[in-house]
C-alpha cells in the first residue's frame, strides 16, 4: 500500500504545501472516509499537523449510532480527537438537499469553534466520475461537467478533496490490509438514489471511471479558460459603485456570449452572496428583460448600464449588531450603543432620509444597510443619513471574477 500512501502524501503536499497546524476530517464511517482517516494520520503525523474528525449523524438510520461510535474507536485509537455533530430533519425540503446542507453548516461551524481553517472529505475518482454523468444527465455546459474541484475556499474556510485522484476499490484494499472495518450505508443500493443509478450505469455500460474523470479534468481545464477570459473582459466592462455591479452595456454585448453571462453570473454571486451560480435558462431571461429579480438580486437595465444591486426581499428579515459585519460584504464602522442593528433601509427609512443625498439609485438605497434602535432610524449611510456611521463594502478582489467552483 506504499504507492497509495505516496499518491495521497503528494496529493495532499499540493494542497497544503503548508501544513496547518491543524486539520479537519469529515469521517462517517465509510470506506472512502475510513480510509481518508487513515492516510491523513499518517500524513498528519510526519508534518506535525493535528488532526480533529466530525462525523455527522442525520438521524435519519438506526445503524448511524453505531457507526459514529466506530469512527470514535478508531480516532482513539490514533488519539485524535472526535466529535459527533447531530442533526434532526424537521420534515421540511428536499430531504437530500437539506441533509446535504446541514452537513455543511455543522461541519463549518465545528471547524471555527475548533479554529480550524481546513477540513478534508473522502470524495474519490469514482465520485468525480459518478457526478460527471449526473451533470451530464441533466445538460451542464462546461462549468458543470468540471465536476468537483480538489479545494473550495468558502470564507475563512477551505474544503480539501485529496482522494479526488485515487479509486474507490483501492482504498478499501487499503483498510482490509490494516483490517480495518468500514459501514457500508443500505441506501447505497436504494435505485431511487440518482447516484445509485448512475453508479449501477457506469457498470451496466462497461464505462472506464478514469476516463470519465479524466474528460472531467478536460473540462476543468476549459473552465479555466473561460474563467479567464471572462477577468480580462472584467477590467473594461463593470466597476463597483459602493455595494452595487454597474456594467457597460455596450461592451457587455459585445462579448462572447458565454464570457458575457459568466461575468453577469459571477456578479450575481457576489452582489447576492451566494456560491452558486443561477441556472443558465433564468439568467438569459433576465437579461432579456429590462427589469428582473434573480438570485437575491435586482437587475436594472438602462441604455447605457446594466446595474445589479441586492434585492430589498432577500436581505428585509436581515440583522446583526451594530457595529459590525453585515450580509457578508458590508462592514458598519460607528459609535457603539446598546440595542444597535443593522438591517435593510426598506421603504419606511427611505422617506426619512434627504434623497438628494443618496449615493445610489432608489433599488439599491432601500436594499443598503441602515442602522436602527428598534424602530427608530439611527443612521443609513447610502442615503448620507448621519455621517457618524459608515458602510464599507468589500472591493472585488483584483482576479474577479475568477471564481472557488462550488462543486
Amino acid at each position: 500500500m506504499s504507492d497509495l500512501r505516496d499518491r495521497f502524501d503528494r496529493a495532499i503536499t499540493a494542497l497544503l504545501p503548508d501544513p496547518p497546524h491543524a486539520l479537519g476530517l469529515a469521517v462517517s464511517g465509510g470506506g472512502d472516509s475510513m480510509a481518508l482517516l487513515h492516510l491523513a494520520s499518517q500524513w498528519a503525523t510526519a508534518h506535525g499537523c493535528a488532526l480533529h474528525v466530525a462525523t455527522v449523524d442525520h438521524g435519519l438510520r438506526p445503524e448511524a449510532r453505531a457507526e459514529c461510535a466506530m469512527v470514535a474507536r478508531r480516532c482513539a485509537g490514533l488519539s485524535v480527537p472526535h466529535d459527533i455533530l447531530p442533526w434532526a430533519w424537521d420534515g421540511r425540503g428536499n430531504l437530500q438537499d437539506r441533509a446535504r446542507q446541514a452537513r455543511l453548516d455543522l461541519l463549518r461551524g465545528w471547524a471555527q469553534a475548533r479554529g480550524i481553517s481546513h477540513i478534508a472529505l473522502g470524495h474519490t475518482r469514482d465520485d468525480q466520475a459518478e457526478t460527471l454523468l449526473m451533470r451530464l444527465k441533466r445538460g451542464s455546459g462546461v462549468d458543470g461537467l468540471a465536476a468537483m474541484a480538489p479545494a473550495r475556499h468558502d470564507g475563512g474556510l477551505t474544503w480539501l478533496r485529496p482522494l479526488l485522484d485515487l479509486r474507490r476499490s483501492a482504498l478499501r484494499d487499503d483498510l482490509h490490509g490494516i483490517g480495518w472495518d468500514w459501514a457500508e450505508d443500505a441506501s447505497n443500493a436504494d435505485t431511487s438514489y440518482e447516484r445509485v443509478r448512475i453508479r449501477q450505469a457506469i457498470d451496466a455500460l462497461g464505462l472506464d471511471v478514469d476516463r470519465l474523470a479524466d474528460t472531467a479534468a478536460h473540462m476543468a481545464a476549459a473552465r479555466a479558460v473561460l474563467d479567464h477570459a471572462a477577468a480580462q473582459a472584467a477590467q473594461t466592462v463593470v466597476v463597483q459603485d459602493h455595494g452595487d455591479l454597474v456594467f457597460d452595456r455596450t461592451r457587455l454585448a459585445a462579448l462572447p456570449a458565454d464570457t458575457r453571462e459568466r461575468l453577469v453570473a459571477a456578479g450575481l454571486c457576489w452582489v447576492g452572496q451566494s456560491p452558486y451560480r443561477p441556472r443558465l435558462i433564468a439568467l438569459r431571461a433576465a437579461l432579456e428583460s429590462a427589469r428582473a429579480t434573480l438570485h437575491g438580486c435586482l437587475l436594472v437595465q438602462t441604455r447605457d448600464s446594466l446595474r445589479l444591486c441586492r434585492e430589498w426581499n432577500a436581505v428585509a428579515d436581515l440583522s446583526a449588531p451594530a457595529p459590525g459585519p453585515w450580509d457578508g460584504r458590508w462592514q458598519i464602522e460607528g459609535p457603539a450603543e446598546t440595542g444597535l442593528l443593522t438591517r435593510p433601509l426598506g421603504t419606511d427609512g427611505a422617506a426619512l432620509t434627504d434623497r438628494a443625498s443618496w449615493l445610489v439609485p432608489r433599488d439599491s438605497v432601500l436594499a443598503s444597510p441602515a442602522i436602527w434602535q428598534e424602530d427608530r432610524l439611527i443612521a443609513a449611510p447610502l442615503a448620507g443619513f448621519n455621517p457618524e456611521f459608515r458602510a464599507k463594502c468589500r472591493a472585488l478582489p483584483p482576479d474577479w471574477p475568477a471564481p472557488d467552483h462550488a462543486h
